[in-house]
């Protein structure tokens, strides 16, 4: 089973985020605390103590945990789950919060063996527009910290199509993020959120997105690039070294089961999918009511069918021709002949005996394909 813990604090809210998160104050992270144990103990007991093959602290900013909140955290785990011994265990971390050289080796003496940091940009004045609380320097001083802690797996998050962003800026990101090492990366476009100041910014016209040729470029070349530095392409927006794709990741596109812990956190276990209350005050009065997954939607085969096969497409292995007929219950090759022709003749997808792929060109449209292919 996959775990993940959601963790939802924030220093401040950057201008583009939509997700889950708030301030830390003592109330707020005792309130988290206690809450998080409860679920934990209430889902071990529940799930008879499953074995739990990777852990993703998500967030938020999970590198933010107090030392002794996040031994809390690691001793809770070992206590209601049976850890894996060849565990992949990620924590998400900002640059400007990995400064604790004590912190990190905590981390790393607790089972941790990969680092997820959100670097979004290596250009300071995108980093500013993005309200990001670092700059490019914070971000390779974090690098190097983590190495000295003992981390020999590292992921950088970044992101391309930014307001002000141009194509030779965005590659600029991509040489440096390289020269830092680390073994994955993830680049990430845009998506303007409803309701963020950035977005504001957008539909106001006080910012202009990248045209729409220059973006895809973005993409289409920083692929490339990070392929011919040894990074392969696993998924529409993940590369890493060989060996190192995330497998916590790999999961959720395998259709494997996995719990969320946490304010706003989603779990799919046994055919049933649920999701936690997004506000940490909202999450802790379950605590004493033990009411999690109460309200769970049942997932039809039918749906969690197309759902296997839409996050197949996104993969660098395609989609399985004999899945996607015992899921739609018709042939592929014959219920969308000319759509995968027309794809395959213009360089957006690829057919092979049983497997049919996108290609980096298809994976820049991939929602209109998928859409067509798997619910239309």
């Amino acid at each position: 089973m996959l775990l993940y813990v959601h963790i939802p604090f924030c220093v401040a809210k950057c201008r583009y985020c939509a997700f889950a998160s708030e301030a830390m104050t003592v109330d707020t992270l005792t309130a988290w605390e206690k809450a998080f144990a409860a679920e934990a103990a209430h889902y071990g007991r529940l799930l008879n103590r499953p074995t739990i093959e990777t852990v993703y602290l998500g967030g938020g900013t999970s590198s933010l945990l107090p030392a002794r909140s996040f031994e809390r955290l690691a001793e809770t785990l070992a206590r209601h789950f049976v850890i894996s011994s060849g565990i992949e265990f990620t924590i998400e971390a900002n640059p400007d919060s990995v400064t604790d050289a004590d912190l990190a080796r905590l981390w790393r003496k607790s089972g941790v063996n990969r680092v997820s940091l959100g670097v979004q940009s290596l250009c300071d004045a995108e980093l500013s527009r993005l309200g990001r609380p670092h700059d490019a320097a914070q971000a390779a001083t974090a690098v190097a910290l983590l190495r000295d802690a003992g981390f020999a797996n590292l992921s950088l998050d970044l992101i391309w199509g930014l307001p002000g962003q141009s194509l030779a800026s965005w590659m600029d990101t991509l040489r440096t993020a390289v020269a830092l090492g680390p073994e994955h990366i993830s680049m990430y476009g845009l998506t303007l959120e409803e309701g963020t100041p950035l977005a504001a910014d957008v539909e106001h016209g006080v910012r202009a997105l990248p045209e729409e040729e220059e973006a895809a470029r973005m993409y289409l070349d920083g692929g490339e690039f990070l392929e011919s530095r040894g990074y392969a392409q696993y998924e529409i927006s993940n590369f890493a070294r060989v060996g190192l794709a995330c497998r916590h990741n790999q999961g959720y596109w395998e259709g494997r089961d996995y719990l969320g812990l946490g304010p706003s956190a989603v779990s799919t276990v046994a055919g049933r999918r649920w999701k936690n209350p997004a506000a940490v005050a909202q999450y802790a009065k379950l605590a004493g009511t033990l009411a999690w997954g109460g309200d769970a939607q049942r997932l039809t085969d039918a749906v969690f069918g197309k759902e296997r096969l839409m996050l197949a497409l996104r993969t660098a292995r395609g989609l399985d021709l004999d899945m996607y007929r015992r899921v739609m219950g018709r042939d592929m090759r014959d219920a969308h002949a000319p759509f995968v022709r027309t794809l395959c003749e213009k360089g957006l997808g690829r057919m092979t005996e049983n497997t049919f792929t996108l290609t980096r060109q298809g994976m820049l449209v991939s929602n209109g394909i998928i859409g067509r292919l798997v619910f239309d």
